[in-house]
């Protein structure tokens, strides 16, 4: 699909056609194939529906000045092109993405999901200048893999970020993730909202989950015990009914 200044962006969707839409955002540098084994069990209820940020996977144009309320707008355009209203489930740089979605277009969020992010700005709670010192150096690949993974992990992640993105991609997505400030329009957010984070996550660290969750009206925090910046990956079998647990709640 195209957006308002034509910008192509590419869509993913699966499920049920007939289902209600829920829409998956990535984290930071990151396509859809984050959510490569995490989107199947949404299937049997949703149309399940993501895109490819600008920049990564076949969303590929000029790069501009990129910013987490222009994703938001993105993800709005997405909405409306498959649906009136969705489910709304963004992790990392997708739960920042989803605040400016959620409290700019109140009416296309029905229920709202944030994990492992923050609200930005000066009310955040920021990595620490080890951790960034450490993704800067030359063993950054294994950096993530401690700060997405607890020592028990084996299995393959689809986390780690989209090798095909330029560099210059993949700082115009920086950028957009160091800016995000969101601080001011977390109470007009109306969609009832569950807050997810791991307790030992150095990446964003879990000290943000609560003030998400008192600045959103009404929000619900869950902490998992243990999990780091990938606990909604390596602990998918105990979050998952944590949010099925959740989006019931909309159903009755």
């Amino acid at each position: 699909m195209l957006t308002g200044d034509g910008f192509p962006l590419a869509v993913q969707v699966s499920g049920r056609a007939d289902g209600p839409t829920l829409l998956l955002l990535s984290g930071q540098a990151n396509s859809h194939a984050w959510w490569t084994g995490l989107r199947e069990p949404f299937e049997d209820r949703f149309r399940v529906v993501s895109f490819d940020y600008r920049g990564t996977g076949a969303s590929r144009g000029p790069v501009g000045d990129w910013s987490t309320p222009w994703f938001a707008e993105d993800a709005a355009a997405v909405i409306r092109a498959h649906g009136k209203r969705a489910v709304v489930y963004g992790t990392s740089m997708g739960g920042r993405v989803a605040q400016h979605l959620a409290a700019r277009h109140p009416s296309l969020v029905d229920r709202l999901i944030l994990a492992c992010t923050s609200p930005g700005g000066e009310h955040a709670h920021e990595r620490t200048p080890e951790v960034r010192k450490r993704l800067a150096s030359a063993d950054a690949a294994r950096t993530l893999r401690e700060l997405f993974y607890t020592g028990a992990w084996d299995g393959h992640s689809h986390l780690f970020g989209d090798p095909t993105m330029t560099a210059e991609e993949s700082r115009a997505h920086l950028r957009a993730s160091n800016r995000h400030d969101a601080w001011d329009v977390l109470p007009r957010i109306t969609a009832p909202t569950l807050v997810l984070h791991g307790t030992d996550d150095r990446m964003v660290p879990s000290a943000n989950a609560p003030l998400l969750a008192r600045r959103i009206p009404g929000a619900v925090l869950h902490l998992h015990e243990g999990g780091r910046h990938g606990f909604f990956d390596e602990f998918a079998g105990d979050v998952q009914p944590v949010i099925d647990d959740f989006l019931d709640q909309g159903e009755q």
